[in-house]
C-alpha cells in the first residue's frame, strides 16, 4: 500500500513493483519497503551482515513523477556497510537498505537476483506443430586435401564441394572465419560441419560457422520483449523441440514503469537511451546464460534467434531513439523486418549468429503484435475474430480473411497494478482471485502461491511464509467486477456509501468511500480512485475496439483471444462485466497465451512464417485512434459498467446483472470526460 503523501518529504519509488510513497529525511530506505510492502529480503535483522537487503539507486530526472533521483539523495556508508563491504563485498552501485537513509527523491530497484519472492513471470510456451523450415541449416563435407597441382584455397575448396553436395552456390563467408579455417579443416581431418545462413532469400547463402567433423547441435532463441517482462525460449532448430524457456522483469522498469515515462527519461538523460539499451541486452544475455544452464546447452551453439517487441521496446533494443514514437505522428525509425548479426546487438552467442525481428504494424502496433497475429491468424480464417494483448498499450486487432484492421490503446499501466493504491506486479502473495458475496459484502480470495481461497481452513497457514501482500492484474479485474454485481458500486463505478450500513468492509474515506477486501498487514483497500483508474483503462480499450469494429462494419464479433501474460489469467466473465471487451459468447473467448512469443517461435522455425506475416503486415490497415473524432464519445460510454449504451445479451444469459443504479459521483465530477484530456496527453504508452 502506498504511504500516506506528505509533500514536504522525499518521494521513494520502488522498482520494478512501482510502488510509492513519500518519507521522511533520515527513514532508512528498508523501512520505506516494508510500509509499501515492497519485498526486500533481510534475514539478520538490519544488523547488515546478511546482505540480503541490497538495493541499487537509479539516478536522472524522472520526468513523469517531476523528481530528480541521486546518489547524493541517499546517506553515505555508514561503519556497518563499510564493514560488510569490506569483508564480503558489495557489487558496484549496490547499497543495503537496512543502512542506507533517504536524504532526497530517489527511484530505488530492488535487483531481481536478491529476491526470493521474485515476480512470477506467466509467459510460457504454447505446444503446437509447426513446420519445419528455419533459416539454419547444417552440411557436413569432406573436403579435398591440398594439391600442388590445383593451386585452390582451403575455403575455396570447401564452397565447391558444398555447391556439389548441396546446392549452395555463390556462398559468402563471415568475415570470422577467415582465420580459423585452415585450422578447422586440419582439425577435422578434412570433414567438416558447415553452418548456412540462408535467409532472407534474397541475399546469397552464408557461411556462419564451421566445426571440425560431424556436428549435429544447433539451437535459436525465440524472445518476447514486453515493457514489463521478458519471455525466452531456447529452441533445437533441428527437431524444433523447446528444451529450455525463461523469463524475468525487464530491467527498463527502473526507468520508467510504462512506455511514455521510457520515452521521457531519454528525452530528459542524454544517456537514457544507451542505459536502456544496455540493460535490456544485458538482461537477454542473462536469461540465456540461465537457460542454457538449465539445458545443458552451450551458448556458442546459437545460431539464430528471432524477436518481437513494441516498437518503443524494438527500438530500444536495437539501439534506437525512440523520441519520435512519443509525439505525433508516431513515426517509426524502421517498420519492416530487420535481419542483422546477433554480435551487432552485443548478444553473447556464437559469434556468426543471426537475429531477426519480426515487423513492426505500426508507430504503435509492433513487432509483438505481429507475432500475436501469426500465431493466431485472423487472416486465415473467415469468422471476424478480435485479438487483444492486454498491457501497459493494448494491441488490437480485428479481422478476418477478408480485412485486417489494428489499433493501440493507451490503457496505462493500471492493470499491472501500477496506477492502484494496494497494486502489485504478479508475485507470490498477491491477491489473484476474488469473490464477493452479494449478501453479506464478504469477500473471499486467493493469492499466488497457494491453492486455499482464503476462507479455507489452512488458508494462514498456507500463506505464512509469502504474506498477503497487494492485488495484481487479475484480482484488479475481478474485484471491480465483483463490486459491481453485488451492489457495492453502482455502473457508474461509484462505491455506494450507504451501503456502509450494511457492511463494516465499506469504509469512509474523505469525500469517498473504499471497500476493505483484507484487513490485515497489509491493510488492502479499493479505493474510489483505484475504480477510476480501471474504468479510465478499460475506456480506453473498449473505445479501441468499437472503432476497428466500426470500421469492418460489425456490430459484434465471433471470438475473442486475449494475448499476453495479463491476458491469459483474466477471466473472461469478468472481463464482460467490467466492459472491457465488446458482449460475445462467453464460449467463445479465450486466453491463448503469449502469442506474440508464439509467433517469434514460428518465425524461428519457419522462413516461410517470416515471408507470410511480412507479406500480411503489409494489408493490415492501421486505424490511428488519436485522429477519429468518435473516439471520445466511445471512451465516456465506456465508463459506465459494462457500458452505457451497448447492450450485452449473450453476457446476461449467463450473469444477473444488477439493477441500474446512478450515484453522485464525489471523487471526479465529469471523470469521463475531464479525465479524459489527461489520458489524451499521456498518448500512446
Amino acid at each position: 500500500m502506498n504511504a500516506p503523501l506528505n509533500i514536504k518529504d522525499p518521494l521513494v519509488l520502488f522498482m520494478p513493483s512501482g510502488k510509492r510513497g513519500n518519507f521522511p529525511l533520515g527513514t532508512p530506505v528498508l523501512d520505506a519497503a516494508r510500509q509499501l510492502g515492497v519485498y526486500v529480503e533481510s534475514v539478520c535483522g538490519g544488523r547488515a551482515t546478511c546482505g540480503r537487503c541490497q538495493i541499487e539507486v537509479q539516478e536522472g530526472n524522472f520526468a513523469k513523477h517531476k523528481i530528480v533521483s541521486s546518489n547524493d539523495h541517499i546517506s553515505p556508508k555508514g561503519p556497518k556497510e563499510e564493514r560488510y563491504e569490506r569483508v564480503k563485498g558489495l557489487p558496484d552501485g549496490r547499497r543495503l537498505s537496512c543502512s542506507a537513509t533517504i536524504q532526497g527523491d530517489l527511484v530505488v530497484d530492488v535487483p531481481q537476483d536478491t529476491i526470493i519472492n521474485a515476480q512470477t513471470i506467466r509467459k510460457a510456451a504454447v505446444d503446437r506443430h509447426i513446420e519445419r523450415n528455419p533459416a539454419i541449416q547444417l552440411c557436413f563435407v569432406e573436403v579435398d586435401e591440398p594439391d600442388m597441382h590445383k593451386p585452390l584455397g582451403d575455403l575455396d575448396r570447401l564452397k565447391v564441394v558444398l555447391e556439389h553436395d548441396w546446392g549452395f552456390k555463390n556462398l559468402q563467408v563471415a568475415h570470422h572465419l577467415l582465420a580459423d579455417v585452415q585450422k578447422i579443416l586440419r582439425k577435422g581431418e578434412w570433414g567438416v560441419t558447415a553452418s548456412i545462413h540462408r535467409d532472407p532469400e534474397a541475399e546469397q547463402p552464408t557461411i556462419i560457422a564451421l566445426w571440425p567433423g560431424l556436428k549435429n547441435e544447433a539451437y535459436g532463441i525465440a524472445c518476447d520483449i514486453g515493457s514489463t517482462t521478458i519471455a525466452i525460449h531456447l529452441v533445437s532448430l533441428l527437431s524444433g523441440r523447446i528444451v529450455a524457456s525463461s523469463g524475468t522483469s525487464n530491467p527498463q522498469i527502473r526507468f520508467g514503469e510504462d512506455l511514455m515515462s521510457r520515452v521521457s527519461y531519454v528525452m530528459m538523460n542524454p544517456d537514457g537511451r544507451e542505459a536502456m539499451t544496455v540493460a535490456v541486452r544485458q538482461a537477454i544475455n542473462e536469461l540465456t546464460d540461465k537457460v542454457c544452464t538449465e539445458a545443458g546447452v552451450d551458448r556458442h551453439d546459437i545460431l539464430d534467434s528471432v524477436f518481437v517487441a513494441n516498437p518503443i521496446m524494438h527500438h530500444l533494443f536495437l539501439g534506437i531513439d525512440p523520441t519520435e514514437l512519443g509525439q505525433a505522428p508516431f513515426a517509426l525509425a524502421v517498420s519492416g523486418a530487420v535481419h542483422c548479426a546477433a554480435s551487432d546487438l552485443a548478444l553473447d552467442f556464437n559469434q556468426g549468429a543471426r537475429t531477426y525481428l519480426l515487423p513492426c504494424i505500426a508507430g504503435h502496433v509492433g513487432a509483438d503484435a505481429a507475432g500475436a497475429t501469426l500465431s493466431e491468424g485472423p487472416y486465415r480464417q473467415d469468422k471476424m475474430m478480435l485479438l487483444v494483448d492486454v498491457g501497459t498499450n493494448a494491441e488490437i486487432v480485428l479481422g478476418n480473411r477478408n480485412r485486417v484492421v489494428a489499433a493501440s490503446s493507451p490503457t496505462g499501466p493500471a492493470f499491472e497494478g501500477a496506477e492502484i493504491s494496494s497494486g502489485q506486479r504478479a508475485a507470490p502473495g498477491a491477491i489473484e482471485r476474488v469473490r464477493i458475496d452479494p449478501a453479506t459484502l464478504e469477500p473471499k480470495f486467493r493469492v499466488i502461491g497457494s491453492e486455499l481461497w482464503s476462507d479455507e481452513d489452512g488458508f494462514a497457514e498456507s500463506v505464512a511464509d509469502i504474506g498477503v501482500t497487494g492485488i495484481c492484474g487479475s484480482a484488479i479485474i475481478e474485484v471491480v467486477a465483483e463490486m459491481y454485481l453485488s451492489g457495492i458500486i453502482s455502473e457508474d463505478g461509484v462505491v455506494d456509501g450507504a451501503m456502509a450500513e450494511r457492511s463494516a468492509r465499506i469504509l469512509p474515506n474523505g469525500r469517498t468511500f473504499s471497500y476493505l477486501l483484507h484487513d490485515g498487514t497489509p491493510r488492502i483497500t479499493v479505493t474510489q480512485n483505484d475504480i477510476r483508474a480501471i474504468q479510465l483503462a478499460k475506456s480506453a480499450l473498449y473505445a479501441g475496439v468499437k472503432l476497428l469494429m466500426e470500421k469492418q462494419g460489425v456490430d459484434h464479433v465471433d471470438t475473442i483471444s486475449f494475448a499476453g501474460a495479463f491476458g491469459s489469467f483474466i477471466d473472461p466473465k469478468y472481463a464482460m462485466v467490467l466492459g472491457l471487451i465488446p458482449d460475445c459468447d462467453l464460449s467463445d473467448v479465450k486466453a491463448v497465451g503469449n502469442a506474440a512469443g508464439t509467433g517469434a517461435l514460428m518465425a524461428l522455425l519457419s522462413r516461410d512464417h517470416r515471408r507470410e506475416i511480412e507479406s500480411t503486415v503489409q494489408k493490415i490497415e492501421k486505424i490511428e485512434t488519436a485522429l477519429e473524432p468518435k473516439f471520445q464519445e466511445h471512451f465516456v460510454h465506456a465508463m459506465a459498467l459494462p457500458n452505457k449504451v451497448d447492450p450485452f445479451p449473450k453476457l446476461a444469459e449467463q450473469v444477473t446483472l444488477p439493477p441500474r443504479k446512478v450515484l453522485a459521483d464525489a471523487a471526479a465530477e465529469g471523470g469521463g470526460g475531464r479525465r479524459r484530456g489527461r489520458e489524451g496527453r499521456r498518448g500512446r504508452e
